[in-house]
């Protein structure tokens, strides 16, 4: 089986005068008589093919008047160095192939010289992958993640598959997707942490999941998905929920890190100037949001969870304060919060609840969990839920659960608001939201 050279431009120029086969799409054609050039697109970037009608075969030259954007081809030629060239080097053939023709015309330009809507960029998704600025957008996000794990791992968490089919509500309303399970009612999980709850009960002091999640909200804003993607630690053995926000805040800053190490010229293509935040983060809490808001002309109504203005004008305070993009936002009131958040015991009317905020936006919700079993099931009966349905949750309670915490942090949504995108459609391969099913 041939092997082919998957090389960057840049990697190309330890290459000079040496021989390399390469393979890919063409990105763009031009044929100008006494030369032709080829601009053959790869996962690492775009390399010039020139092709002097003098200097090559008479088969080689007719074989590129023939190409078409978007055709599959394989080369072998030797890499030269050019100054009109990208990135100062570019290769003349001693042999193109054709591995399959693209139709013509092509329904999306993935060189984005014809722009095209989002819901036709969405429709043609893999065309619209090829397009640079498409991919380099899930190449970022790939090194945020790997910088996630990195952080978590070398932390002692190991990563844990939880399932996304339960045979339960969690948190109640009814934002969940319902499917037959073998003729029994089960639905798409909304979190996995009911599960990373269980696995911490089962003696495992450090876990993380990273997966999928559902959630059947009729929205149609930028911000929203029907299925999306969270990384969601859970550790043990914690004293309050300021642990679970130094994990956070470490693993955040860690996958920022590794996608300005990795990522520069995806980066540069996205024009997205990135920088690793200064920790720890600031943290704002209620009752004192009541108070900041207040002053910032804004009244919250005790009790109520925050609203998205309010939490923009507290980002704003914040940046205009700290510096910091970032705050926790803590201590909501536990009137506004799931029934496995545990309250602070010194003051019940507010849960140790904490939402991570970026640039006015929630990434991140989690916090301190409830692990004493007689608290746990008073819970669930104050939020109106029937103890006999979460008796698969709270059993294990019984025997001996330690204090642990933990969070759900979305990551099409960081990637989306850190790259400075405006729809979080673009940040997931294949979204789903309620118009769009496939592809």
């Amino acid at each position: 089986m041939p092997v082919y050279d998957l090389l960057s431009p840049a990697e190309l120029k330890d290459r000079v005068g040496k021989q390399v086969a390469l393979a890919g799409w063409v990105h763009d054609v031009r044929v100008l008589g006494g030369i032709s050039f080829v601009l053959l697109r790869n996962s690492k970037g775009i390399v010039q093919l020139a092709v002097p009608k003098k200097k090559v075969s008479p088969e080689v030259f007719e074989v590129v008047g023939g190409l078409h954007q978007e055709d599959v081809i394989t080369c072998k030629g030797t890499v030269k160095e050019s100054k009109e060239a990208r990135m100062g080097v570019e290769v003349t053939p001693e042999s193109i192939d054709v591995l399959a023709r693209a139709s013509v015309p092509l329904p999306l330009d993935p060189r984005g010289v014809t722009p095209a809507s989002l819901d036709t960029r969405l429709t043609w998704r893999s065309l619209e992958l090829r397009r640079p600025e498409s991919s380099a957008i899930f190449k970022v996000e790939n090194a945020i993640v790997q910088g996630f794990e990195s952080y978590l791992q070398g932390a002692g968490f190991i990563r844990a598959f939880t399932p996304s089919i339960i045979g339960g509500v969690s948190e109640g309303g009814s934002e969940v997707f319902k499917l037959d399970f073998y003729g029994k009612d089960a639905f798409l999980r909304q979190d996995p942490q009911l599960h990373r709850q269980l696995t911490i009960a089962g003696g495992f002091d450090r876990v993380y999941d990273l997966g999928p999640n559902w959630r059947a909200e009729l929205s149609h804003t930028p911000r929203h998905l029907s299925e999306h993607r969270t990384i969601a630690p859970e550790l043990a053995f914690i004293s309050d929920e300021s642990d679970t926000m130094k994990t956070e805040e470490l693993m955040v800053a860690s996958g920022i890190k590794k996608a300005i190490d990795d990522c520069a010229q995806d980066l540069e293509t996205l024009k997205a100037a990135l920088r690793v935040p200064e920790t720890p983060f600031p943290v704002v809490s209620f009752p004192e949001v009541y108070q900041t808001l207040e002053d910032l002309g804004r009244r919250l109504p005790r009790g109520q969870d925050i609203d998205e203005l309010s939490q923009r004008a507290l980002a704003d305070h914040v940046k205009k304060e700290t510096g910091s993009d970032f705050f926790f936002l803590d201590r909501f009131p536990s009137a506004a919060k799931p029934f496995y958040v545990m309250k602070v015991d010194t003051e019940p009317e507010f849960a140790r609840s904490v939402d991570l905020v970026y640039k006015g936006l929630e990434l991140s919700s989690g916090g301190q969990r409830e692990h004493r079993y007689e608290k746990v099931v008073a819970q669930i009966k104050e939020k109106g839920f029937k103890e006999e349905s979460l008796k698969w949750f709270t059993e294990p309670f019984r025997y001996g659960v330690p204090p642990h915490g933990g969070y759900s942090f979305g990551i099409e949504r960081f990637v989306a608001y850190l790259l400075g995108i405006q729809n979080i459609k673009e940040a997931a391969l294949f979204p789903r939201d309620p118009d769009t099913l496939q592809p």
